[in-house]
């Protein structure tokens, strides 16, 4: 397994981290025990957030008394400098933990400087000025925020969509980070479970100085992560073939599933709606066909065009034509005038 120096952090961790965004969803028994099992199989490095509800309690939990054998990073969406300093509080009150070694701006709506006005980023320096954290980063979904986050050389490393999906801008966006000495942490590694061949995206991420941090809920997928230490994927030409199928399955504009685009003002789960197709095609399941979903599609006949949705898409989508694109296919597969 190759491994990854985090820029000039010098935090060098296995190509092989862990993204506890899904283990908010299950038990604290069955998190702590995913959580010690991907440092036992060989990860080391663990991110999570303030949202993610009871995340950093559950890594508390499962790596009290093991502090220094981890690298823990988390996030703060705050906005204001107060705001700042009592989620940080609690951040590592939850860690149980008197250090970060990564606190990083949660989807960051602007690249913070000091003397913007808005204080963020003194904040940090505060925290890192008193020992609270040790390196500053920033995640960002808008790539014109993130070009200008490299750009500004205040920041350790940045964290930020990406898979063998990714533009060429994208992929210039890693070199710049590599150039600069920042670290660069790959988030949506499986374009929101839109990729569905793990062998396929650890390939594609071991020919970049990049760090996958693999959103893990379950022990098969662990199971899978983990395998990899020991037999890592290479880029062979069947694995290039499942890559140039999906991105010729996924050119266009299509819903990636971050979610950045709610609340809906009539209530669609447009992030999971406006890709409905996608999921029943790339990952079956006939829980896609539930009552449930059938009742959430629904509403999208109840779009009123507010628009919303589409200002916030870090993705600039026309997220009400598709939205009603992916019902129209929906309804063919109920009625069985659509195959899947």
């Amino acid at each position: 397994m190759k491994t990854v120096t985090l820029g000039r952090t010098g935090i060098t961790t296995p190509q092989n981290a862990f993204g506890a965004l899904p283990i908010q969803r299950v038990s604290t028994d069955y998190a702590v025990m995913l959580l010690r099992k991907a440092y036992e199989g060989g990860m080391t490095f663990f991110d999570t957030a303030r949202m993610y509800t009871d995340s950093e309690e559950k890594l508390g939990i499962a790596f009290e008394g093991m502090r220094d054998k981890v690298f823990i990073a988390s996030k703060t969406h705050s906005l204001s400098p107060d705001v700042f300093r009592k989620e940080l509080e609690i951040t590592l009150k939850n860690l149980k933990t008197d250090y970060l070694d990564l606190y990083q701006f949660h989807q960051a709506p602007q690249c913070f400087r000091p003397g913007d006005g808005t204080g963020m980023y003194e904040a940090m320096l505060e925290a890192k000025e008193k020992g609270l954290i040790r390196h500053i980063g920033l995640t960002a979904h808008k790539i014109g925020v993130a070009e200008e986050v490299v750009a500004s050389g205040l920041y350790e490393t940045l964290q930020y969509p990406f898979n063998y999906l990714s533009t060429e801008r994208e992929l210039a966006l890693v070199q710049a980070c590599k150039e600069a000495g920042m670290g660069f942490i790959a988030m949506k590694g499986l374009s929101g479970g839109l990729l569905t061949n793990a062998e396929a995206c650890m390939a594609f991420m071991q020919q970049y100085n990049v760090l996958p941090i693999w959103g893990i809920q379950r022990e098969s997928e662990l199971r899978q992560w983990l395998s990899f230490f020991t037999h890592t994927p290479t880029l062979t030409p069947a694995l290039q073939a499942v890559i140039e199928a999906d991105r010729a399955a996924l050119s266009g504009d299509f819903c990636r599933g971050c979610g950045y685009c709610a609340p809906c003002t009539v209530g669609i789960v447009i992030n999971q709606c406006a890709r409905m197709s996608q999921m029943i095609r790339r990952a079956p399941s006939a829980a896609w066909l539930s009552d449930r979903w059938q009742a959430e599609m629904e509403k999208i006949d109840d779009c009123v065009d507010c628009g919303l949705c589409m200002r916030r898409c870090p993705y600039g989508l026309e997220i009400p034509a598709l939205l009603r694109k992916n019902l129209a296919d929906y309804r063919g597969i109920l009625n069985g005038s659509v195959k899947v």
